[in-house]
């Protein structure tokens, strides 16, 4: 398939600064976005607006969120918007107290129902990031609770499919190569890979504790990831890509910086506050999201949903301006990186937008 623009929902503004669901998936359209990972707490949040949600029964709040889902669906549907997925399903794989394990499995069949009610078969899965103490140090743990979840997956009508991401801080799990072992270790045909431009260089080039933003013979560990990428992912394994750059810091995020905190790995601060879109240089973009890129659609051929997942200290503002300026800013970067990676795409309106730059 062509490459196609989607966005997560909450990169276009933050539920809990005001920014409804429903104005957001309008100025998505407006801006020509095709599809939407759908984040977890989006849904909850047009719920918990419906009467009766407040109620301490939980089988009536489910049936309050799948009337939820539902309406969703209709609505991106009546867009022209497509549900790429349902995420994040997080801190999953690797749990010490298997009795938490039992209860995310029942909560993953309940995912399952909601996923169905949306339009989607989906459900993304981000590398867990609790603390050590709490996951298992055998990776064949991880492997087997993922491919639990897979087997549980492949019996839906239809099918539900996982797509798996390493995230930059993730504990057991914080590079693309250590997630696409996990791809083949489970060895299931509805759990793949997600590619990150983000979470690739902010583990192998980026760190924000550094003076100088960067990790020691950065480019050189590009250079090799990407040698690796080309020699060793099947594509088909990859069900979608996310393109995203971030900030570089004016200073080292230590004790002391606006985004410190002492609970989280820095990794995880810098990307909650300061990633950005794919060619905002002009903002203090400075991640090599282009070579990257490149490897992605020129060398390993990737054609598919193509994710804007910013997450940044605006999406949080209350300014009612908020969802359209994101949408407009993640549209104008779909443009250069169409232009730039001389992408295949079916909208004219992305391929004359592109042509202009």
């Amino acid at each position: 398939m062509p490459c196609k623009l989607a966005i997560t929902s909450m990169s276009l503004g933050r539920c809990s600064a005001g920014h409804s669901l429903v104005h957001k998936l309008d100025m998505a359209r407006r801006h020509g976005f095709k599809g939407i990972e759908l984040f977890h707490e989006d849904l909850i949040d047009l719920a918990q607006q419906m009467p009766g949600y407040d109620t301490s029964d939980e089988e009536k709040r489910k049936d309050i969120e799948l009337a939820a889902a539902l309406d969703i669906g209709f609505l991106c549907q009546e867009m022209g918007l497509a549900v790429v997925c349902l995420q994040p399903f997080a801190h999953f794989e690797g749990l010490l107290d298997r009795a938490a394990h039992r209860a995310r499995l029942r909560q993953l069949q309940w995912w399952f129902d909601l996923a169905l009610a949306l339009g989607t078969d989906m459900v993304q899965i981000p590398s867990n990031f609790l603390p050590a103490a709490e996951l298992s140090d055998d990776p064949d743990v991880a492997v087997a609770d993922l491919q639990t979840i897979a087997d549980m997956g492949m019996v839906e009508d239809p099918p539900i499919r996982f797509v798996y991401e390493a995230l930059c801080w993730g504990t057991r799990c914080d590079t693309w190569e250590q997630s696409w072992d996990i791809v083949k270790a489970v060895d299931r045909p509805n759990f793949g890979l997600c590619l990150d431009t983000f979470n690739i260089a902010g583990r192998i080039y980026a760190d924000p504790t550094s003076p100088t933003g960067c990790s020691p013979d950065a480019d050189v560990a590009v250079q090799e990831s990407m040698a690796r990428l080309l020699a060793t992912v099947d594509v088909r394994k990859v069900y979608y890509v996310q393109i995203v750059d971030a900030e570089r810091l004016a200073k080292p995020l230590q004790p002391g910086h606006e985004f410190y905190n002492a609970e989280q790995p820095a990794r995880m601060s810098w990307s909650r506050n300061c990633r950005l879109f794919y060619g905002e240089e002009d903002r203090g973009a400075y991640l090599p999201v282009a070579d990257i890129s490149r490897a992605i659609f020129q060398g390993l051929g990737f054609e598919g949903w193509v994710s804007m997942e910013l997450f940044h200290r605006r999406m949080s503002d209350g300014d009612e301006d908020v969802p359209e300026e994101l949408a407009r800013r993640g549209s104008i970067a779909w443009a250069k990186l169409v232009k730039d990676m001389k992408l295949k795409v079916d909208d004219p309106a992305s391929r004359r937008v592109a042509a202009s730059l």
